[in-house]
């Protein structure tokens, strides 16, 4: 038997780098998936090689209409949710704030915050119906710390700090549980291929040389704790933060010289 037996899991930016990682866990896992976003045909493909335990849904996470739609979709499917993964993201292009645009600055933290708030929103009743659940808010070491050059995306992640706590307070009574994971620099298109406007992708702004582990992150290393984080394991955690970065965030390691 799967950790999510009979359980209806619905992951935003579902088909991207690290969405397609965990719907792909939590079907193995005996979940129902929903991959919701706004890639239909990455989407669909998705639904297609999982078989009748996937759905896909169109999903812009900014409009609250579509959120509603989504979520009874994924409810008259499945049946209520158990565990909504709020990982739809995008980045800004690379610029000083000084020049970057009053539209770049609305459509980050539109999809990136707002997105997330209405997903809360729009799922904790279907939480409620199923007796509890899990919501995991899938942030950034870039809300943990600054990052020059991407100040839309910094602020956002720092926001989805403060949404997480709340919404946990709001919610735990009902049994739902919400906490958020800081992924450090992942190994997908997210983070590999420049964002639209850009001439250079994030990676190039890191190297993994002076981490604590000397590697990129793989999409499964997130993966693996969000599998943890929603399960009964981790049934006393909430309102808490993961940072999975490898090492990123404790500064350069020591270096050790050829003997």
């Amino acid at each position: 038997m799967g950790r999510f037996d009979h359980r209806t899991v619905l992951v935003t930016g579902g088909a991207g780098g690290q969405g397609a990682s965990h719907v792909r866990a939590y079907q193995a896992e005996g979940a129902n998936v929903v991959i919701a976003g706004i890639d239909e045909s990455r989407g669909c493909a998705l639904a297609a090689e999982l078989g009748a335990r996937a759905l896909y849904v169109r999903l812009d996470v900014t409009d609250e209409t579509s959120w509603s739609a989504a979520v009874q979709a994924a409810e008259g499917h499945f049946g209520p949710l158990s565990v909504l993964v709020n990982n739809a993201g995008v980045q800004n292009p690379a610029a000083p704030i000084e020049t970057t645009e009053r539209r770049v600055w609305d459509r980050i933290l539109g999809v990136n915050l707002t997105g997330a708030f209405l997903g809360i929103k729009a799922a904790a009743p279907s939480l409620r119906r199923n007796g509890g659940g899990v919501i995991v808010n899938i942030a950034s070491t870039s809300g943990v710390g600054g990052t020059a050059m991407y100040a839309p995306y910094v602020a956002s992640k720092w926001a989805l700090r403060g949404l997480t706590k709340t919404a946990a307070l709001e919610l735990g009574r009902d049994r739902i549980r919400v906490n958020a994971i800081h992924p450090g620099v992942i190994a997908t298109p997210f983070i590999t291929e420049p964002a639209v406007g850009s001439d250079a992708p994030i990676s190039d702004f890191y190297s993994a040389e002076p981490f604590a582990i000397p590697r990129l992150g793989e999409p499964a290393d997130i993966t693996r704790a969000l599998l943890f984080l929603t399960s009964d394991e981790a049934s006393f955690a909430t309102g808490s933060e993961f940072v999975i970065d490898g090492g990123l965030l404790l500064g350069p390691a020591l270096q050790h010289e050829a003997a």
